[in-house]
């Protein structure tokens, strides 16, 4: 029979560190063909969308899809996932927490493989459920020593400080500005719901490398086109979905700043196919739109560690 398991039973079992290593397989084996994703697509209705997205690992021996329903009252997150082989209904799974950390996960695999080896300090813009990911994510890829935190409201920029260093153990600092939180930092983080980008590309120093989150529409972007111009290395989670949701890369593609050949994909850098970084200057992006492979491969480990402890509800679905 399958498991039903709800958002606590996600929260109990999933940590950021299994998080990263199931996203940091997964996108090797879709570079080298072990995976297949495919993008998200939406139904609207005037006052709800739906979106659907599904993926496949052979290697791991699942398939699934993930499901979910925006509107006024919120976002409701379902990951479906299945034996391939059989096309047994493994799980039913409630992840808004699963996507939180996945998303987190395949920025902490970016940062990994893409920021320089001695980065220690983070400028973060944003101050929700997302950001608090990301930084769980970079803090365990890297030696963060500082980070500065950036939200048009001062009041959740300074809450979001206060919540945060204990969690991280690392000094987290409110700042005023925008040019604060991008100045001499070696890592950028942008988790916003920003529809224009919100810093000034000419402010990112030489190496830094920045984890662009927050926007999966093409009518939203958070990185602008002088930002993507300097970037000697661009790398999304599928350029497949990014032509279709990239807002932060497609001014560029569209101005002929950059084509869509000199983009690659994260799990070709993962395995060893493309470089992440060439020189210690070199400032580079990863452009994240959220792809469903990460989510089965989380799932995954989710499902198989509510196996071992023997949590989560047993369903019936076919007698």
């Amino acid at each position: 029979m399958a498991l039903l398991l709800k958002e606590h039973h996600v929260f109990e079992l999933l940590d950021i560190r299994t998080a990263i290593a199931a996203v940091e397989q997964a996108l090797s084996d879709q570079a080298t063909g072990a995976a297949t994703n495919r993008p998200r697509y939406r139904v609207a209705t005037p006052t709800s969308q739906l979106h659907v997205m599904s993926a496949g690992n052979r290697r791991m021996g699942v398939y699934g899809l993930k499901v979910y329903t925006a509107s006024r009252k919120g976002a409701r997150f379902l990951v479906l996932l299945y034996e391939s082989e059989t096309g047994d209904l493994l799980a039913m799974m409630e992840a808004d927490r699963l996507g939180q950390m996945r998303t987190g996960a395949a920025s902490g695999v970016a940062t990994k493989y893409m920021a320089r080896s001695d980065a220690a300090t983070i400028g973060v813009f944003g101050t929700g459920w997302q950001a608090e990911s990301q930084l769980m994510a970079v803090c365990a890829v890297r030696a963060i020593e500082s980070i500065r935190v950036y939200s048009r409201s001062q009041e959740r920029r300074e809450n979001f400080a206060r919540k945060m260093a204990p969690v991280l153990g690392v000094e987290v600092a409110p700042v005023n500005t925008p040019e604060e939180a991008v100045t001499g930092q070696s890592i950028i983080i942008t988790a916003t719901t920003s529809r224009e980008p919100v810093f000034d590309g000419k402010a990112v120093s030489p190496g830094a490398h920045i984890n662009a989150v927050g926007s999966n529409f093409l009518s939203k972007s958070e990185i602008d086109t002088e930002t993507i111009r300097r970037a000697s290395v661009i790398a999304v989670d599928s350029i497949e979905q990014s032509r279709i949701e990239a807002g932060d890369l497609m001014p560029a593609v569209e101005r002929g700043i950059i084509q869509w050949e000199s983009v690659t994909e994260l799990g070709r850098v993962v395995a060893g196919q493309t470089m992440g970084r060439v020189s210690d200057d070199d400032i580079t992006i990863f452009k994240s739109n959220g792809i469903a492979l990460e989510d089965i491969a989380v799932a995954l480990e989710v499902y198989n560690r509510a196996r071992e402890r023997g949590t989560g509800e047993e369903i019936s679905l076919w007698g």
